[in-house]
């Protein structure tokens, strides 16, 4: 097995990344090696950091936005950091330079009355629309990330407890809480709509909860999917996403008073500073509603 691919085995067996996560590391690094290889540079276990530097400017020739050259400086990054690991490499290059700096726009998310649009739109007298309204309440009612819902199986779930245990990155364990709604939501698909869509599957001892309209384990693009069919039926001008769904969890949690400890516990962050941005979301929350509502600025627009 060569060096890239005991990295992707590392990616997959050790950090549990997602396999469009690793198909973008792969790509980074197989598209830097190519670019070793057709300037005739040294091996990309023998190079020093000038040739990062040339790479870097090779991307900005070619066009490369500086959110997706940092994207692939992570990547490189990440794979010499692993190659050091490993004794092949004595420094990582790309620690010598910095990649783009990035303005972080805020993370989109969605109002309540959007919210509800979605959830009303959804048709449960169906083993599909079950399904889909347990996906809808479990991804904003817990925010967890779209792989960790492809993961789930059968046993995750204490509904005595009210609880469910979500395999992050890093496979990582964190324990959820289920409010009645999103209970009721799961078990309705539980124990009616999952069982008339695994009556299709050839292995009816599957344990994956979400399944697809053929029985077998719904993927992540099945549910953004899914996700897009909830928004044309309810008519809402936004085009939603998972993580948004996730996005719209730690708003409204920090809106209405939770600490950023907590959220960052819900959410599965290794770092606060990642949480830290929806304190920035509510500032402008805050400052919309400042200027809607305040009557001096209302006032002022009347003149």
């Amino acid at each position: 097995m060569d060096m890239i691919d005991q990295f992707i085995n590392y990616l997959k067996s050790e950090r549990n990344y997602s396999p469009y996560t690793i198909l973008n590391y792969t790509n980074d690094i197989h598209e830097f090696i190519d670019y070793l290889d057709c300037n005739h540079f040294p091996s990309y276990d023998k190079i020093k950091s000038n040739i990062i530097r040339y790479y870097v400017s090779y991307m900005s020739d070619k066009g490369y936005k500086s959110r997706s050259i940092a994207r692939k400086m992570s990547s490189l990054r990440s794979f010499y950091r692993f190659m050091m690991m490993e004794g092949v490499v004595s420094t990582n290059v790309f620690n010598e330079i910095s990649s783009p700096k990035l303005d972080k726009p805020l993370p989109k998310f969605l109002y309540f009355e959007e919210l509800d649009a979605l959830f009303e739109s959804i048709n449960t007298s169906t083993a599909l629309g079950k399904r889909n309204m347990a996906i809808l309440e479990l991804l904003y009612g817990t925010g967890m990330r779209v792989s960790e819902l492809c993961q789930l199986n059968v046993q995750d779930f204490d509904f005595y407890n009210n609880n469910l245990i979500v395999l992050g990155k890093g496979r990582k364990e964190r324990y959820l809480p289920m409010y009645d709604h999103m209970k009721n939501a799961l078990q309705d698909y539980l124990s009616q709509g999952r069982m008339i869509l695994l009556a299709k599957a050839n292995d009816t001892n599957l344990s994956t909860v979400f399944l697809n309209y053929r029985g077998t384990p719904l993927t992540q693009r099945g549910v953004r999917i899914i996700l897009n069919h909830i928004t044309d039926q309810a008519a809402i001008h936004v085009k939603i996403s998972p993580h948004m769904l996730r996005h719209s969890f730690a708003t409204h949690l920090i809106d209405h008073g939770a600490d950023l400890r907590s959220v960052q516990e819900l959410l599965g962050h290794q770092n606060l500073s990642t949480t830290q941005i929806y304190t920035h979301i509510s500032k402008e929350t805050l400052k919309d509603a400042y200027l809607h509502f305040f009557p001096r600025n209302k006032k002022g627009d009347k003149q």
